[in-house]
């Protein structure tokens, strides 16, 4: 399960610091820094990585949506390896509130079966002060959560997102990773990395400040002499043109990328729901619209109709192209699978996805009266 982002959040899913070393980049195969937790919440206590051992440390918080997602993947790792001595730790870092860490472990119960440790802030100290958020993450330049870091024998055999880590893992526990080529490989995507965060800040600077054209213009600066980079602004630039009223160009950009990633399901979720978001200043053109609910259907059709993100955006599709009923019935379709697949209730989306069905409910309504002679 992924959830539907908005523009900020898709780029940037639980970004925790944008902060970098001037000093070298805690790297794989550099030693692993030492474990500084300041309690254990479940599972058994590690104090320290034996030789010749494989450890999973893994970061996350209970605000982070997609850690919950990891969470029960983590957990089928942890199960998988359990007879080859694999130990996984899940580290809770960059946390808004502490009081939450234990109720949360206790919701997720078996899905979270390893080990849970919080990190060791300071008192009163912020939660970036953290011992384990300064030394490993933001040493390491990992700016997001969740983040897994995966040592054997004391070093650190790779870094990234723990839904990615399978094949990694699989090798390191096989003896067959090469940590020296992987090492280059990622200092050179760090490095690519620093570059497009800057590019970012050109686009996303007047994009705050909903000053659209210059927007438009600050893409066309940063992709023109970079055309590679043109799909990570694709969202913000369909957003921009639909805002400005270059519909034409707008249905044609979009019709570009609707073909481009047919069977892409979330990335056209995210895309579209961007351009018919409600919070948006101007409401968009209806061909805007129309090809926002072409691309939430196929979207819908690639996830069987069981993502309740998807299926929201259908419903706020569909109330833009006009059809209230349909968007009534699907967000409240949309409220059954939320519930039936996150039992948390303090959710935001127990918020946002019922004040949607309000808002269709009463523009269908009010478009019923003004039908009745």
């Amino acid at each position: 399960m992924r959830p539907r982002l908005t523009v900020f959040a898709a780029i940037a899913a639980c970004l925790i610091s944008a902060g970098t070393r001037a000093d070298e980049v805690l790297n794989i195969g550099d030693p692993a820094p030492k474990l500084a937790v300041s309690s254990w919440v479940k599972g058994e206590k590690v104090d320290r990585f034996e030789p010749g051992k494989t450890y999973v440390v893994e970061f996350w918080a209970t605000w982070c949506g997609p850690c919950r997602t990891s969470i029960p993947h983590l957990t089928e790792l942890a199960h998988k390896y359990k007879d080859k001595g694999v130990r996984f730790i899940g580290v809770d870092a960059f946390e808004n509130d502490t009081s939450k860490v234990k109720p949360f472990v206790d919701e997720m119960g078996d899905k979270m079966d390893y080990s849970v440790a919080m990190d060791d802030v300071p008192a009163g100290g912020d939660r970036m002060d953290g011992a384990m958020a300064k030394n490993w993450m933001n040493a390491a330049e990992e700016h997001g959560i969740p983040t897994a870091f995966v040592i054997h024998d004391g070093k650190i055999a790779w870094i990234g997102h723990p839904m990615q880590m399978d094949i990694p893992l699989e090798k390191i526990t096989a003896g067959q990773w090469d940590p020296t080529a992987m090492a280059k490989t990622r200092l050179e995507a760090k490095s690519r990395e620093k570059k497009l965060t800057a590019l970012q800040q050109k686009v996303f600077l007047p994009y705050r400040k909903k000053d659209y054209r210059a927007t438009l213009s600050a893409i066309e600066e940063v992709t023109s002499a970079d055309p590679g980079l043109a799909d990570n602004f694709a969202t913000i630039k369909l957003v921009c043109l639909s805002q400005v009223g270059e519909t034409d160009e707008a249905v044609k950009f979009g019709t570009a990328f609707l073909k481009k990633h047919h069977d892409e399901p979330m990335v056209l979720n995210n895309t579209f729901f961007a351009v018919i978001d409600l919070k948006l200043p101007q409401d968009p053109d209806p061909r805007i619209a129309k090809l926002a609910l072409e691309a939430a259907r196929r979207a819908n059709e690639l996830t069987g109709e069981k993502s309740l993100f998807v299926l929201d955006t259908m419903a706020v599709a569909l109330y833009r192209a006009g059809d209230l009923a349909g968007a009534v019935a699907m967000e409240e379709k949309a409220i059954k699978e939320l519930e039936a697949q996150v039992p948390n209730k303090s959710h935001p989306y127990y918020k946002s996805f019922p004040a949607q069905l309000e808002t269709f409910k009463a523009a269908a309504e009010k478009a019923g009266k003004a039908q009745k002679p």
